[in-house]
């Protein structure tokens, strides 16, 4: 973990467990460390193990499957990667895929971090809104010059078209308006999909 990384990710946890009205002492037993290594951690005088910070991270509350999402919410993301906008989806149901996308553009672009991108989505994630999600990172990618995120690549097509927009008389417009990171993945969308006034 970087010198930058690691402090700005020790005072997401401090602020996060004093928010939560936790002390050290409280914070250390809810993660299983020592009070000790939670106060050298907090002070910027320890390297943290990857399994520390994610006992920490998981005693103020964040859930996950994988260790690498687990942090990544605590680590600058703000809750808007693409990582957690998965989870979230998950969490609510396929049908909440639009609320929870459009504010991960909304986000990514009011603040263009390549490390609202960098992690995997859970791989639970239906391979539709998998696809969707792929699709509108990498078009992201494209669109701020960045380099796209390892992830992608395992994302495949889908075995049959998805009209986005659902409406018969709009599959016309979406053959022929719908980006290539979208057409990719047999994904049809509208040239102002991503548009967002």
């Amino acid at each position: 973990m970087n010198y930058v990384m690691y402090n700005m990710g020790m005072r997401v946890f401090r602020t996060k467990r004093e928010e939560c009205g936790f002390s050290q002492r409280e914070l250390a037993a809810r993660a299983g460390i020592a009070y000790k290594t939670l106060q050298l951690l907090e002070s910027g005088h320890h390297d943290p193990r990857w399994s520390t910070l994610v006992k920490i991270a998981q005693a103020l509350g964040q859930t996950g499957h994988d260790p690498e999402q687990v942090l990544a919410s605590f680590l600058g993301m703000g809750g808007n990667s693409a990582a957690e906008v998965a989870t979230r989806i998950l969490k609510e149901g396929t049908s909440s895929w639009k609320l929870w996308l459009f504010q991960f553009v909304d986000a990514f672009r009011s603040r263009p971090d390549y490390g609202l991108l960098a992690v995997a989505p859970d791989p639970q994630l239906s391979h539709p809104i998998q696809a969707l999600l792929a699709s509108t990172v990498e078009f992201l990618c494209q669109e701020y010059k960045l380099p796209i995120p390892w992830w992608c690549a395992g994302v495949p097509p889908l075995p049959r078209p998805w009209f986005v927009a659902d409406v018969e008389n709009l599959k016309a417009s979406a053959l022929t308006e719908s980006a290539a990171q979208f057409r990719r993945r047999n994904i049809f969308v509208l040239g102002n999909f991503l548009d967002r006034a």
